[in-house]
């Protein structure tokens, strides 16, 4: 079976536009992998060191007290063929132990569209998986296993708002169907924003110039104290492999999805109803054409809509707290809930205007709306 990418487009800082996914193929492995890639017209740039430089524990050390913890994750789904049949395909990813009931973290583009997932432990032990619950705004997924306690060893998480660029990371996956592998490289930026698989946007993802590749999909990016500082999602990449630009979901941002799963809270996310310029300075400005499937940039019946918001409005602050970039603005709506009563200011043509809404939950898809 030809081996191939599960490709998400990914929109870097902004909700309104972004860049083009292509399809890339990724040698003649047996497995479909998983890990999200982007094309980019961009050299390789990685680094990798081979050791931490002296910041916390050794790569080995790490390695040896956090590895019992990494799963690799091995995914049965159907995909339809050209005449309406369909057939079975194959796909690989990596997971972190959460806790000692049998949670483990990945990502949803793993396991989305699974019939069977099967989990196999360091030491080659392999159960079958039951996908407890996932959230496609985050790329999150919990998936449960029924092993004793004994046999189970959480990760510790770190907090992801207190990374750093420079500070030293590695990353533990299953590249191209080969567990276990680990990789090495520092933190290159924070805050960055990456498209999710249903294109709503997800804030505050770590840059890291560690080597990921196909497979790395949902294994830890750890920090130099071995907690797990974010899960591995995406690459930028204009060969299908690493490039030295990788990105992962941050752990606090996991966490909060994975204690909703596993506590049976259905995951709501704060929704406007914008399509906003990704270019825009001095806020967030709406929009003033609609997207490239025809969308309005202000929602019919979205609660921007309802308040009055228009195209071309750009938004200075929510609640008070200044907003000065459209990655500010999707950061601090990710911080409220549906429900929650907030008030946009927004400059209008040099007049300054104030609206009242009630955040909405987002709807399944976006077109490049938030």
């Amino acid at each position: 079976m030809k081996s191939w990418s599960r490709i998400l487009p990914v929109v870097a800082g902004a909700i309104a536009g972004g860049a083009i996914a292509l399809v890339v193929a990724t040698g003649s492995s047996s497995t479909k992998t998983v890990t999200t890639t982007v094309v980019q017209p961009q050299k390789a740039t990685s680094s990798i060191p081979t050791s931490l430089g002296g910041r916390g524990l050794s790569v080995n050390q790490i390695y040896t007290q956090a590895s019992p913890g990494v799963v690799d994750i091995l995914v049965t789904d159907q995909t339809s063929t050209p005449f309406g049949g369909s057939q079975q395909s194959q796909g690989e990813g990596a997971g972190v132990v959460y806790d000692d009931k049998g949670d483990i973290l990945t990502d949803q583009h793993v396991v989305a569209g699974a019939t069977s997932v099967t989990v196999r432990f360091k030491n080659h032990k392999s159960v079958r998986a039951k996908v407890l619950g996932t959230d496609p705004s985050t790329d999150v997924a919990v998936i449960r296993v029924n092993v004793p306690a004994s046999e189970l060893h959480p990760i510790a998480l770190a907090d992801s708002s207190a990374a750093q660029v420079g500070d030293p990371v590695i990353a533990i996956g299953s590249p191209f169907s080969l567990p276990q592998t680990t990789t090495t490289g520092v933190v290159s930026a924070v805050g960055r924003s990456i498209q999710a698989p249903n294109k709503f946007t997800i804030p505050g993802a770590i840059q890291t110039d560690a080597a990921i590749n196909p497979g790395n999909s949902g294994g830890p990016l750890l920090d130099a104290s071995g907690r797990v500082l974010g899960l591995v999602d995406q690459i930028n990449t204009n060969t299908g492999t690493s490039s030295g630009v990788g990105f992962a979901v941050p752990s606090n941002t996991a966490a909060r999805v994975a204690n909703g799963i596993i506590g049976g809270h259905p995951i709501k996310h704060a929704y406007v109803g914008v399509s906003l310029d990704p270019t825009s300075s001095g806020g967030a400005r709406v929009s003033t054409q609609p997207d490239g499937q025809g969308n309005a940039p202000v929602r019919s019946g979205s609660p921007a809509a309802s308040a009055g918001i228009q195209p071309g409005d750009l938004i200075t602050a929510i609640n008070g707290k200044a907003i000065t970039s459209t990655d500010d603005f999707i950061t601090t709506v990710d911080g409220y809930s549906s429900g929650d009563t907030i008030t946009i200011t927004v400059n209008r043509g040099g007049q300054t205007k104030t609206f009242k809404l009630t955040l909405g939950s987002r709807p399944t898809t976006s077109t490049n709306g938030g």
